[in-house]
């Protein structure tokens, strides 16, 4: 005879509540890499500082998680809706096999990293090496995992008829949340018309630094003069064109201070100050590991003065 619990479940509940669980644990992962996130660029480490991509860095991961869970966080609302309405014409869906594994395992998955966080939390205190930001961090994945663990906890056991509007209390909750953590990252990150302007400015710089390595490594090492202008750098043989602004189109400023000393200048939309400041040029030897490539918006020059001891003639045999 047919267990009538089991009598009216479909392959449809089977694959929604796989989806259901796919999308908790995108949209968790997802949100917690937020949180990490906004922790790295609220109190970044001094090491993070080395290096000219490592905000542009965190940026893009904080760009990607906020385009994840936009999509995915309200497919997860939307599915856990439909189940729950299911679950009131069909009760016996909430009994199907496959939806106490996936709730099973679940809960099995984030009691293992809510004890792996605390075993984690201690060690570090232990070794005498606890920082705030290990700590944020450390309570970001215990409340992230301690919110569905206690959740699919307490649904395994409730009543759902005198459970409902506590449910429905608490997802409104986690709405909030999730939205203003979103939110937060606008903040931290500006529009999407800022990032534009902000890629803009990136191509800037790099298109400065392919004309200063033209400039030092390949005019004036070998004709000990620098280019009169930016167009005597160009070679029909080599290919090599000097880039011009992405935006504008306009060519970028090029300033001889001397026989061995030159400013490139170019107009930048916002203000980057990823490695040092630049409110002021700088004259630093090209080609040196100390260069400033940090810019305030508006028209911005970077002074620099070439060392014949680190590029000296080509020899001749």
């Amino acid at each position: 005879m047919e267990n009538p619990s089991q009598a009216k479940v479909s392959p449809k509940h089977v694959f929604l509540h796989l989806f259901a669980i796919i999308m908790l644990y995108f949209s968790a992962a997802n949100f917690i890499t937020l949180i990490f996130q906004y922790i790295n660029i609220l109190l970044p480490d001094q090491l993070s500082k080395i290096g000219y991509v490592q905000p542009a860095y965190y940026s893009d991961l904080i760009r990607f998680s906020i385009s994840s869970i936009i999509i995915v966080f309200p497919a997860l609302v939307l599915v856990s809706w439909f189940l729950n309405r299911n679950y009131k014409k069909e009760p016996a869906v909430r009994e199907i096999k496959s939806r106490k594994w996936l709730i099973y395992f679940t809960i099995f998955l984030t009691g293992l990293v809510i004890v792996g966080d605390l075993v984690s939390i201690i060690w570090t205190f232990l070794g005498g090496e606890i920082s705030s930001r290990f700590i944020l961090k450390s309570i970001a994945v215990l409340f992230t995992s301690g919110l569905i663990f206690g959740y699919y906890l307490w649904d395994v056991r409730r009543e759902f008829s005198t459970a409902a509007p506590k449910l429905k209390y608490f997802i409104w909750s986690v709405c909030v949340l999730v939205l203003a953590t979103v939110v937060a990252g606008f903040f931290l990150i500006g529009s999407p018309m800022a990032e534009r302007t902000r890629r803009f400015d990136q191509q800037r710089v790099s298109d400065l630094q392919n004309i200063q390595n033209e400039i030092v490594n390949n005019y004036w090492i070998e004709k000990r003069v620098l280019p009169p202008n930016l167009s005597a750098l160009e070679d029909p043989i080599s290919g090599y064109k000097v880039p011009i602004d992405p935006q504008t189109s306009s060519q970028y400023e090029y300033i001889i201070n001397g026989k061995d000393a030159f400013e490139l200048c170019a107009v930048f939309g916002l203000t980057d100050n990823s490695q040092n400041s630049a409110t002021a040029p700088v004259a630093v030897p090209a080609g040196s590991y100390s260069q400033n490539w940090g810019h305030e918006a508006g028209r911005v020059c970077f002074s620099r003065t070439i060392d014949p001891q680190l590029y000296p003639a080509p020899t001749t045999k």
